[in-house]
């Protein structure tokens, strides 16, 4: 037992555990992946709902997305499932950000198709949020009329929804990159 000698005062400091950082519980590190791939999924839900013959919102789709899927032809469907597919596809490989001691080889997979998938969504859905919202600001005019209801649908809903999960894909590729493999 080591005891201090009586003239020397002890001083008690109180240590202040450490701030937990952000990515301390594995539930905080991986909710981005999980929210992309639910997003991913969510929307492969409603083009299959589509491709399968449902037409509720699909008027607020417009253009040659919404002829497409009202053309009930092998053709439209085809595309439709194809379209499923690579949504879903997106979705396991957001998932796949969630996996533990991945090879490398693995890794740079993940984070090759996640980076992709992300800048895709983002291109896709940012430039159509930011045209679709300089036509309903009155900042661009269009040579021909626009469907405005079609347009709103658009920046608020669907092609937000890109831009979301596509954020969601980046916060997740930076804490899978975050993390040792």
């Amino acid at each position: 037992m080591n005891v201090p000698p009586a003239s020397t005062p002890m001083v008690t400091r109180r240590q202040r555990p450490p701030a937990p950082s952000v990515s301390a519980s594995p539930l905080a590190d991986r909710w981005p992946a999980r929210a992309a791939a639910t997003l991913a999924f969510a929307s492969a839900a409603v083009t299959l709902f589509w491709t399968l013959g449902g037409t509720l919102l699909l008027d607020t789709v417009g253009g040659a997305p919404e002829d497409l899927a009202r053309q009930r032809t092998l053709g439209s469907f085809a595309f439709g499932t194809v379209v499923v597919l690579v949504k879903v596809s997106a979705g396991l490989v957001a998932l796949g950000l969630l996996g533990h001691g991945a090879g490398r080889l693995r890794r740079r997979w993940l984070l090759i198709a996640n980076g992709t998938a992300a800048a895709i969504l983002l291109l896709w859905g940012g430039a159509n949020v930011l045209l679709s919202g300089l036509v309903l600001g009155g900042v661009i005019t269009p040579d021909s009329a626009v469907d405005e209801r079609n347009l709103r649908w658009h920046v608020y809903l669907w092609d937000l929804w890109f831009v979301v999960w596509g954020a969601l894909i980046v916060v997740a590729v930076m804490r899978y990159r975050g993390r040792r493999s």
